[in-house]
């Protein structure tokens, strides 16, 4: 492990991000330096103050939209320029929508699903990579570590836009991930099952093998740092990962004939 080491977290305002960058900050204490990317600036600030304080880790933290490219290639720049090149960066960011194609006003939800769930990893990840590249070269750390979901294994009803972002995104990270080899960058998926956020608390059907956040973000963080291509959170969802996906398309259509579907907003 490198003597500081530089992590970047976007969607570090509530939820998975929130719960990583104090797992991280708890865990390596004055030995780490967290970047901390969000929409809410009240809450980011209030995050930053609290792990300054309880940890000691030295932390920056901006306010951005992953969908917007132009933000994002700024505060790299940013960080390349002041800080130096992370070690880690987490593309956490991520919205969920009930929706249903017959409505035509749940196209803006479509859209706005595909583009922060996986046009925000590319947004994440892409300003970062010629350093990493260089880094790696010099025998430094340098990972990429992609927030998927188990919703993207098989299509939910009423999620099409959010199973769909996500299996999108596992394929994505696959395709990064064998793309990085030849130049020492490793990449890491890691699809959550239930966790308890803000995310899950709107759910009104039954949750199997919920989670609290900060469990889960403390198994993530060990997930990373064996460098892990591709793990389920918690492991009693990777076992329901791979029976699903096993299904054929028949049963699976039947068992999710009067499955419940996820609240339209």
């Amino acid at each position: 492990m490198p003597s500081q080491l530089h992590i970047v977290i976007t969607g570090a305002s509530s939820g998975i991000g929130q719960a990583l960058a104090k797992a991280y900050a708890r865990h390596y204490g004055a030995q780490c330096t967290l970047t901390l990317i969000g929409r809410k600036q009240s809450a980011l600030e209030s995050l930053r103050n609290e792990i300054i304080t309880a940890y000691g880790s030295k932390v920056q933290a901006y306010v951005a939209d992953v969908r917007d490219v132009e933000r994002m290639q700024t505060i790299a720049s940013e960080l390349l320029a002041n800080v130096g090149t992370p070690h880690i960066v987490i593309g956490n960011a991520g919205v969920s929508r009930g929706t249903l194609t017959e409505y035509q006003e749940d196209i803006p939800a479509f859209q706005a699903v595909f583009d922060t769930n996986v046009m925000g990893l590319v947004h994440t990840f892409q300003p970062f990579i010629n350093a990493m590249k260089k880094s790696a070269r010099q025998g430094e750390l340098a990972q990429l570590v992609g927030i998927a979901s188990v919703a993207g294994i098989r299509g939910l009803p009423g999620s099409g836009a959010y199973s769909a972002s996500k299996a999108a995104a596992i394929t994505y990270l696959e395709s990064l991930r064998v793309e990085m080899q030849l130049n020492n960058i490793s990449v890491t998926t890691i699809a959550p099952g239930y966790i308890r956020t803000p995310m899950t608390d709107i759910n009104t059907y039954p949750m199997p093998f919920l989670m609290e956040a900060d469990v889960f973000a403390n198994k993530a963080i060990h997930a990373i740092a064996a460098q892990k291509r591709f793990t389920v959170i918690p492991w009693q969802m990777g076992i329901v990962a791979r029976l699903i996906r096993l299904l054929p398309a028949g049963l699976w259509d039947f068992i999710m004939k009067k499955a419940p579907h996820k609240a339209r907003l």
